[in-house]
This record gives C-alpha cells, sequence and structure tokens, in this order.
C-alpha cells in the first residue's frame, strides 16, 4: 500500500522509506513558531531544560501579533521578553509591531514555507500552511521548547481524511463557505488527530487564499493538519517570495484513506456557522435578520487582502448601520499598506467602520473588539466558542467577508445580494 501525502511528507522527515498511521516518529522540524503568548511560557521551559542555546535560530520564528501594540502591562512583559528571547538566542525571523502581522498570514507572505515542509508552532491554527502543501500542525508550549533545543518533535502518524469536493462555486461563495459546510457534515470531532485532505476539481479552481482560510479551519474539525496538493497556484504565490522549491508530494493512487467524504457545492450558497460551535452551519437566509451589534473583518482566516477587498466591495458607497460597529483588520502591514493604495481604506473609513493595525486583536477576546454581556458579533475569523470573543454570555456567528460586510450596512445577518 502506497502512501498518503501528509505521510509521505513525514516519513521524509524522520528518516523513513515508509510510515503508517499510529507509527510515532521523531521528525526533523523545518520552521518553529511562538507568538507573544505562546512564545513566554515556551522560554521559561526551554531554561529549565538546562542548556543556553536553541538547536539552529534559522529554524525559528517568533512574531508580535496577538496582543500587540501591547494593550497593558502583561502583554507588554510577555512581548519583552520574547524580544528578549530572540536577540539572546540569534534569532533573525523575530518579527516586531510595525514589521509585522498576523502570524499565519505573515510566514507564507515572508516565504518562509514551502511544499513538503514540516512546520510546529504553539498556535492551533499553525495547520494554515497546508495550503502550500506543507505538513504544519499546533503544539503545546512545553513541545515547542522541546524542539527549539533538539530540532525535532515526535508525532503520531495520523489517519487521512479524502475530502473530495466537486462541482461549480456559486456567488458570493468562498473557502470559508466550503470548510463551513464541510464542518457541518463531519463535526467539530469529525477529523479529530487526523490529516484532512482536500482535493477534487472543485479545489483546484480556489485561489491560494481560499485554500488558506479552509486550511486554517481544520483544526476545528479536530484535524491533526489540513493539506492540499502544492499546484501552479503554490508556485505562483511562493514566485518572488522564496528561493526554495520545496518537494512537491502527492498521494500514491493505492494509500490508504481512513474515509472519503464527497462534498458537491454546485447550488451551495453563502452560510454561516450560528452560536457556539463552527459545526452549527445554516444557509444565510435561515438566519437572515438575526441581531447582530458588532461585524469584524480579518483574522488568519480572512484577512488577506482579497478579503478585505471583497468586504470593500460590498460595503462601497453605502454606510454602517447606526447600531453596528465595524471593525477591520488587515493581516499583516503589507496587506495594510496594498489596502491603503486601492483606497480600501479610505472605503472602510468613509462607510464608518474603523481600521486597526495588524493584530489578533478580538478573534481570542484580546482586544480591540471585546464583546460586553448579552452582545452578539457577525465574524470573519474562526472560532465562536462560548466566550471566545468576551463575555461568557456574548454569542459570535462566523462568515465570510462579504456577508459580513452586508450584515453591517442592513444591521443585522444579511445576503450580499440585499445591498448589491
Amino acid at each position: 500500500m502506497g502512501m498518503t501525502l501528509t505521510e509521505k511528507i513525514l516519513a521524509a522527515h524522520c528518516g523513513l522509506g515508509k510510515v503508517s498511521p499510529g507509527d510515532l516518529v521523531l521528525a526533523k522540524c523545518d520552521l518553529m513558531l511562538g507568538h507573544d503568548v505562546t512564545a513566554p511560557p515556551a522560554i521559561k521551559e526551554f531554561r529549565k531544560i538546562g542548556i543556553k542555546k536553541v538547536k539552529d535560530p534559522e529554524r525559528l520564528a517568533l512574531v508580535n501579533d496577538h496582543f500587540v501594540p501591547n494593550k497593558d502591562i502583561e502583554s507588554a512583559e510577555q512581548a519583552k521578553m520574547m524580544r528578549e528571547f530572540a536577540i539572546e538566542q540569534g534569532v533573525k525571523k523575530y518579527f516586531e509591531v510595525g514589521r509585522a502581522g498576523v502570524c499565519h498570514a505573515l510566514l507564507p507572505e515572508e516565504g518562509l514555507v514551502s511544499p513538503g515542509d514540516l512546520v510546529i508552532g504553539a498556535d492551533s491554527h499553525t495547520c494554515t500552511y497546508g495550503a502550500l502543501g506543507a505538513f504544519s500542525t499546533g503544539v503545546g508550549s512545553t513541545d515547542l521548547a522541546a524542539a527549539w533545543a533538539t530540532g525535532e518533535i515526535w508525532l503520531k502518524i495520523p489517519e487521512t481524511v479524502a475530502i473530495k469536493y466537486s462541482g461549480k462555486l456559486g456567488k458570493w461563495v468562498g473557502g470559508k463557505d466550503l470548510i463551513l459546510e464541510t464542518i457541518r457534515r463531519i463535526g467539530v470531532d469529525g477529523a479529530r488527530y487526523k490529516a484532512m485532505e482536500f482535493m477534487g476539481d472543485a479545489v483546484k479552481k480556489l485561489t491560494i487564499f481560499d485554500r488558506f482560510t479552509m486550511a486554517n479551519m481544520a483544526i476545528e474539525a479536530g484535524g491533526k493538519n489540513g493539506i492540499f496538493e502544492a499546484d501552479e497556484a503554490v508556485i505562483e504565490y511562493l514566485r518572488g517570495k522564496t528561493d526554495r522549491a520545496g518537494v512537491v508530494h502527492k498521494s500514491d493512487p493505492d494509500c490508504g484513506y481512513s474515509e472519503a467524504v464527497n462534498i458537491d457545492i454546485n447550488g451551495m450558497g453563502p452560510v454561516v456557522a450560528c452560536p457556539s460551535l463552527p459545526e452549527n452551519v445554516k444557509p444565510v437566509g435561515e438566519v437572515r435578520g438575526a441581531k447582530i451589534d458588532q461585524v469584524v473583518v480579518g483574522s488568519c482566516t480572512n484577512g488577506w487582502l482579497p478579503d478585505i477587498k471583497l468586504a470593500a466591495e460590498v460595503i462601497r458607497g453605502k454606510k454602517v448601520h447606526p447600531s453596528i460597529r465595524m471593525i477591520v483588520i488587515p493581516a499583516t502591514q503589507r496587506i495594510y499598506l496594498e489596502a491603503l493604495k486601492l483606497g480600501l481604506i479610505e472605503t472602510f473609513v468613509e462607510a464608518g467602520a474603523v481600521v486597526s493595525t495588524p493584530t489578533c486583536g478580538p478573534c481570542l477576546g484580546g482586544y480591540m473588539g471585546i464583546l460586553a454581556e448579552g452582545e452578539v458579533a457577525l465574524s470573519t475569523t474562526n472560532r465562536n466558542f462560548i466566550g471566545r470573543m468576551g463575555h461568557v454570555r456574548s454569542q459570535v456567528y462566523l462568515s465570510n467577508p462579504a456577508v459580513a460586510a452586508a450584515s453591517a450596512v442592513i444591521g443585522e445577518i444579511a445576503h450580499p445580494d440585499e445591498v448589491m
């Protein structure tokens, strides 16, 4: 029996010709990520190991993105600890405020991930880089510290679920809708500790940014990683960003998938994940009119330039409803600058929205948009668990950027066709 795409990458990184689901392996990491929330506890654990230097500072990436610019003394101390560690260890891939952005958008943008890489990060959405044909997964801060010391991570080879999409994308439908529909079908634990391999004719037509969104939210189905076979869209995206071609792996025809999920997207419209699970997904029409207080466009899921463009397209020439606050957060400084050059920032400001410096912000209940008791948000972020964006008695709906922008104009959850 052959190997899946995920199995091939892991086999290559642990020096074995063949691996199978359930095998425990020690694999070399190409890149190890920490940010201002997860790096400080990793640094503390690293100190306990008793060695002075990390195995290879060239393979570390440290990004200020969650609570920056620092919102309080505690977050300032966190950022300071990571900054000093980066200087001490000679970490060149350290990204400071003003030169950074949300880590999962920043690393691909900087050309730090290539097809066939093995990337770990002390953040669950590290699975984003599977869009580039890499194996990437989230780990705990203790595991990150050990990987800094050794350059390796122990893993159990996951089973792989084949998720095949057929049909044609409908109007206002993108990667966010496809992954939400997938989670609706299999549930938030439907791919627990499994690789989610996205495939099919419909996938080949997706933009790289749609793929980033889908790989990012594999974790919302419990996935160990989400992954796409690298194709010309990936090569084109990386052109000019990196000199590393990487290794393009493909699943063998006789590989062993644990199961197959077939999704026909013909006739599918935009969807919304209702409180308080990403699997509680319904067509926009079924939740039309739901009360909201805040709209957020941004995050590592939908803060890419095409997402910002789409939201601006919908809201251009209109006004945010008087009862709504709208917050727009470009995922990186480069995206922010491009949006500025294209006049998108002006579009949002004229509409009555606020535009933030790149930050994770309200996505994790950090800042820049925390919800009060009883308030409801519609957000392009990736999670809507109880208390995710603020008070435990607040609620979050998830949608694509077009639905979010249209809802900001109408004043309640609405379909983009209503304002266009």
